[in-house]
């Protein structure tokens, strides 16, 4: 090979631009993503030298590292989403982020010592689908989660339990609120759902 014919600068502005501009080649699988920060959140779970409240701030910070909670509340609030204001959208995304973080934190809690089956995954272009299964001694319980491609990872927009997703099931009931009585009514009926959420963690601490 003469190597005076090659254009060295060119050949390495070319990997250069392959690495910076592909997040294909970057980002690891969807499976391999969403089943480190699941084994994280179990491995937390399992610690016995914390109490709740340890372990629920440590999966917490978990869940918002693979969790699109702004695409999640786009998603959840539909066409809603452009008419209400910058500063309540900020508080639809804090509100609603806090209620997904306590829906999914008491299911994966109850399965706690189950096991978890990574069944398949499948990719379209940005988007995928990994289909889990919550492996019990007499039922196999579905969970999948639904990602999207950001950069160089893949973050959940939305979690279907048992066949029922829960942005789909939010959506439902916060259009005939938001039609009905506004932003502010839907925001102060998530702050009361908030709040007998964490009343009911409260209760279930031992005395």
């Amino acid at each position: 090979m003469n190597l005076k014919k090659l254009n060295i600068p060119c050949i390495l502005a070319l990997l250069l631009s392959i690495a910076i501009f592909s997040p294909i080649a970057m980002a690891g699988s969807p499976t391999d993503e969403i089943k480190t920060s699941i084994d994280k959140i179990l491995a937390t779970l399992r610690q016995t030298d914390l109490d709740n409240t340890n372990k629920r701030e440590q999966i917490k910070t978990v869940i918002h590292e693979r969790f699109d909670f702004k695409g999640m509340s786009r998603r959840a609030l539909g066409k809603n989403w452009k008419k209400i204001s910058e500063q309540d959208q900020n508080s639809f995304i804090d509100h609603f982020s806090k209620l997904l973080m306590n829906t999914y934190i008491n299911r994966i809690e109850a399965y706690t010592d189950e096991t978890i089956k990574y069944a398949r995954e499948k990719i379209k272009k940005k988007s995928a689908i990994v289909y889990t299964l919550i492996v019990t001694k007499s039922v196999e319980i579905p969970i999948n989660y639904k990602m999207k491609q950001h950069s160089d990872d893949w973050r959940v927009y939305d979690v279907v339990i048992e066949e029922v997703s829960l942005i789909r099931n939010y959506r439902s009931s916060y259009q005939s609120i938001l039609k009905k009585e506004g932003i502010e009514a839907l925001l102060h009926e998530m702050e009361k759902k908030i709040a007998s959420l964490q009343d009911t963690k409260q209760d279930d601490k031992p005395s």
